[in-house]
C-alpha cells in the first residue's frame, strides 16, 4: 500500500450538504482510504492508495458529481470572485422582479388578466434563470442519493410555481375558490435563499480573509546578489538555500534567512501578531513576508519557499480549517437525514389538510411552507462558520491553532505543565549582577568584544547598557574553549572565564571575592572571573530571565482553576528558584524527556493535561499530552507535535488560545441552538399545527424569509468571534 495525502480545493458546493455528499461517494471508492470536505473553507483532504486509485481519478471522479477542482490558488481565488459576482448578480434580478411583482400583485396599476400573464413571465424567470442552480444542485443529490436543502427549495418552490401557471391557464380545472397564484411567495423564497447564499459566501471570505492576506504576503521578486557584487531581479520562487538577497527599506523579506550584513527595523505583525517593528542584526533570523521598514540588510537564504515559516503557516491553517470537532459531526449527521424527514412530513402535512380537515388551499401552503422553513442550511452552517473564524481570529493575534479538536477539550484542562527554559524563561543568558569595580568594565568590553559567544554577548550587554564605551587596544587574544578568553592589554594579562581557567593560570580567589563567588553557585548561577595579573578582581553571575508575562500567564491560569507545574531536566536548585518567583507549587526537576513523558501520562489519569514546551526533548510530551502547546521559537519537530503553535512566542497568548476556545465553543452551541429552535418552532407553524388554537399559519413567503434569517443569525453570531476581546 502507497498512501498519498491530497489537498484540493473545490468550488460549486452551495451548502453543506453538496461536501457531506462529495464525501460520502468518494469514500465509496476502492482505494480511497479517507475523504474529508470542508464546505466554509472549499478545501477537501483525501488519503488514497497509489496503487489502486490516482490523484487524476479523483479530480475526474469529484467532477463527474458537478464540482470543480481547482489546484493554484490565483485560480482559486479568481473562481471564487466569479462564483460570488455571479451570486450577487442573480440576488439582484431576482429581487428586482420580485418587487415588481409585488407591485402587480398588490395595486390595480394593470388589469388583472394582463397582470396574470406579466406576473408568470417575470416568475418564470425567477425560477429558472434565477433559480437554476436549485435544479442542478438536485438533481446531483438525488443522484447520489445525498438529499439536501436544494431538493426542499426546488420541491417548494416548484409546488408554488406550477400551482400558479396552471391557475393562469387552465383555471377551469379548480374550483373558483381554490384559484390563487403563488408565485409572490415561490419568487420571494429564490430571493430569500439567493440573499442567505450571498451572506454566507461573503461571510465565508471575511473570515478566511487573514489566510488569504497569508498567501498573498509572499514578495513575487527578491533582489538577488550575485558573486560579482551585482544585483539581478529573480522570482522569489527561484531561491535556493545559501543564495544572498539584498533587502531595501519598504520591500518585503523574500525568504527565511539569516541577515549577514545591516540591520533594521522588521515589521512582523502579519506572521507573529508584534504590534511594533523588531529591530534585527547581523545573524538574526529574519522571516519571508515580513516588512524591512528601514535600513538595507543582505540575507543569506536558509529554507526552500515550501519550507518556510509562512508556507508551513498557510498549510496548518489550511489543514486547521478543513477539519471538524466532535460536535459538528453530529450536526453534520443530523443534516444528512433531516432532508428525507422533511419530505415525509410535508406529505403527511398535505395528507392531514386535504383529506382529514378538507382544505386543499391550506394544504398546499401548508406543504409548501414546511418544505421551505426546514432547509438545513443554518444546521450546517452552525460549526464550520464559527471554526474559521476562530482558526483566522488565532492567526491574526499569533496563535496557530493546528488541531480544532481541542476547542472541546479545553474547559476540561486541570494542569497546565510548563518546560523551563525557553518556555518560562528566555532561554537568553544575562548577567544579573555582579561585585566587578565599574572602572574595569572599560577593558572587559574591550576584550569581550572580540568573542561571539553568548556568555560574552551576555557580558558586553550588560556593560553597554551602563553607556560605558571602550577605546583599549588588545594587542594578544586567546579564546580557550570551554573555559575562556586570555589577552594582553597594555602589558597587564587578563583572564575572564570559568574557576578551571583561573586554576590553571594559579590564580586563586580573593577572599574579598569568595563569598559572592560562593554564594551565587549557591542559587546555581553561572559565574564568570576575571584576573588580572594573576589576581581576582571578581566576578559576574549569569542567569536565565524569567519572561515579562511568565508571572502574569502563572497567575491567570489560577483564576482559571487550572493548576501551573514545572517540568524540567535542570537541577533542582535552579527549578526551585524559578518556580518559587513565579509561585508555582508542584516542581519535577532532573527529569529526562522519556521521565517528562511518563509524568505527564501519570497527571492524565487524574485530569486533563496541557503541556507547554519548546525543545526537541519536549515533543513526546506535547504529543502525549491532552493539548500540547510550543512556541515558535522551538524546534521543528516539537512545533509538528503541537496542537498550538504560538507564532509570536508570548506566553499569554496562551491565555488568549484558552479564552479563543471557550468562546468558540460558546458560539457554536450558540449557533445549534439557533438552527434547532428555527427548526423545531417552525415547521409545527408552517405544517398549521397552531391553526386551530391561535390561527396561526406560515404562507411559504414568510417561510422562506424565516429559513434566511436562520442562516444569516448563525453567520452573524460566528464572525463576532473576529471582534472579541481575549
Amino acid at each position: 500500500m502507497a498512501i498519498e495525502k491530497i489537498n484540493l480545493s473545490i468550488s460549486g458546493m452551495s451548502c453543506v450538504n453538496c461536501s457531506n455528499g462529495i464525501e460520502k461517494n468518494i469514500n465509496k471508492i476502492d482505494g480511497v482510504l479517507k475523504a474529508k470536505v470542508n464546505f466554509a473553507s472549499n478545501e477537501g483532504v483525501f488519503e488514497i492508495d497509489t496503487k489502486l486509485y490516482s490523484k487524476k481519478q479523483l479530480s475526474q471522479d469529484i467532477q463527474k458529481l458537478g464540482y470543480k477542482v481547482i489546484e493554484d490558488f490565483s485560480n482559486v481565488q479568481k473562481e471564487q470572485l466569479l462564483s460570488f459576482k455571479k451570486l450577487r448578480n442573480m440576488f439582484i434580478v431576482s429581487i428586482s422582479i420580485t418587487l415588481l411583482i409585488f407591485v402587480l400583485a398588490f395595486s390595480n396599476l394593470i388589469q388583472d388578466e394582463i397582470s396574470k400573464y406579466i406576473m408568470f413571465f417575470l416568475a418564470s424567470i425567477v425560477q429558472f434563470y434565477c433559480g437554476a442552480s436549485f435544479y442542478k444542485l438536485s438533481y446531483k443529490s438525488i443522484k447520489n442519493k445525498n438529499y439536501d436543502m436544494n431538493v426542499l427549495v426546488a420541491l417548494g418552490t416548484s409546488a408554488a410555481y406550477f400551482y400558479s401557471t396552471f391557475v393562469v391557464f387552465f383555471p377551469f380545472l379548480f374550483p373558483e375558490h381554490l384559484r390563487f397564484m403563488y408565485f409572490d411567495g415561490a419568487v420571494v423564497i429564490i430571493s430569500f435563499v439567493l440573499l442567505g447564499r450571498y451572506l454566507e459566501e461573503n461571510s465565508k471570505q471575511k473570515a478566511s480573509g487573514f489566510l488569504k492576506k497569508l498567501m498573498t504576503l509572499a514578495p513575487t521578486y527578491a533582489n538577488l546578489l550575485l558573486e560579482n557584487n551585482e544585483i539581478k531581479s529573480v522570482l522569489t520562487s527561484t531561491l535556493k538555500i545559501s543564495d544572498k538577497v539584498i533587502i531595501k527599506a519598504g520591500e518585503k523579506i523574500p525568504s527565511d534567512g539569516i541577515i549577514l550584513k545591516g540591520n533594521a527595523d522588521i515589521d512582523a505583525s502579519m506572521i507573529t501578531g508584534e504590534s511594533l517593528p523588531v529591530f534585527k542584526d547581523v545573524s538574526d533570523e529574519v522571516l519571508l513576508g515580513t516588512l524591512n521598514t528601514n535600513g538595507v540588510i543582505t540575507v543569506k537564504v536558509t529554507k526552500e519557499s515550501e519550507d518556510t515559516t509562512l508556507s508551513k503557516i498557510i498549510e496548518l491553517l489550511k489543514s486547521a480549517q478543513g477539519k471538524q470537532i466532535p460536535i459538528s459531526r453530529f450536526a453534520d449527521k443530523i443534516a444528512n437525514i433531516f432532508v428525507p424527514s422533511v419530505i415525509i412530513i410535508s406529505i403527511v402535512t398535505f395528507i392531514v389538510w386535504a383529506f382529514f380537515v378538507g382544505d386543499i388551499q391550506a394544504a398546499i401552503i401548508a406543504s409548501i411552507s414546511v418544505l421551505i422553513i426546514s432547509c438545513p442550511c443554518a444546521l450546517g452552517l452552525a460549526t464550520p462558520i464559527a471554526i474559521v473564524s476562530s482558526v483566522s481570529r488565532g492567526a491574526s493575534e499569533g496563535i496557530l491553532i493546528k488541531n480544532p479538536e481541542i476547542l472541546e477539550q479545553i474547559k476540561d484542562i486541570k494542569y497546565a505543565v510548563f518546560d523551563k527554559t525557553g518556555t518560562l524563561t528566555k532561554g537568553e543568558i544575562t548577567v544579573s549582577k555582579t561585585d566587578i569595580s565599574s572602572s574595569y568594565f572599560s577593558l572587559i568590553l574591550a576584550i569581550e568584544r572580540y568573542s561571539e559567544h553568548p556568555i560574552s554577548k551576555a557580558i558586553v550587554n550588560f556593560i553597554e547598557e551602563k553607556e560605558i564605551t571602550s577605546n583599549y587596544e588588545i594587542k594578544d587574544i586567546e579564546i580557550i574553549a570551554g573555559k575562556g578568553i586570555k589577552a594582553i592589554v597594555d602589558n597587564d594579562e587578563i583572564l575572564l572565564g570559568n574557576q578551571k581557567l583561573l586554576d590553571e593560570h594559579k590564580v586563586e580567589i580573593d577572599s574579598l571575592h569568595k563569598s559572592f563567588f560562593s554564594s551565587e553557585l549557591e542559587n546555581s548561577n553561572g559565574v564568570i572571573l576575571v584576573a588580572i595579573n594573576k589576581k581576582s578582581i571578581g566576578s559576574f553571575s549569569l542567569e536565565d530571565t524569567i519572561k515579562d508575562d511568565a508571572k502574569s500567564v502563572i497567575k491567570a491560569l489560577k483564576e482559571l482553576n487550572i493548576e501551573a507545574i514545572l517540568l524540567t531536566g535542570d537541577n533542582k536548585i535552579t527549578a526551585s528558584k524559578i518556580a518559587k518567583e513565579l509561585n508555582i507549587n508542584r516542581v519535577y526537576s532532573q527529569t529526562l524527556p522519556s521521565e517528562k513523558y511518563e509524568i505527564i501520562k501519570e497527571l492524565q489519569k487524574e485530569h486533563k493535561v496541557m503541556f507547554i514546551g519548546d525543545g526537541i526533548n519536549d515533543a513526546p510530551s506535547i504529543k502525549q499530552a491532552n493539548i500540547g502547546i510550543t512556541l515558535n521559537s522551538g524546534a521543528d519537530i516539537s512545533k509538528d507535535a503541537g496542537d498550538i503553535i504560538l507564532v509570536n512566542n508570548k506566553l499569554q497568548s496562551i491565555i488568549k488560545s484558552i479564552n479563543l476556545s471557550i468562546e468558540t465553543m460558546k458560539v457554536v452551541k450558540q449557533n445549534l441552538f439557533w438552527a434547532f429552535i428555527y427548526n423545531a418552532l417552525g415547521i409545527p407553524i408552517a405544517a398549521g399545527v397552531f391553526y386551530a388554537f391561535f390561527n396561526l399559519m406560515l404562507t411559504p413567503m414568510y417561510a422562506g424569509i424565516a429559513m434566511s434569517f436562520s442562516s444569516l443569525t448563525v453567520v452573524l453570531n460566528s464572525l463576532r468571534l473576529k471582534m472579541k476581546k481575549l
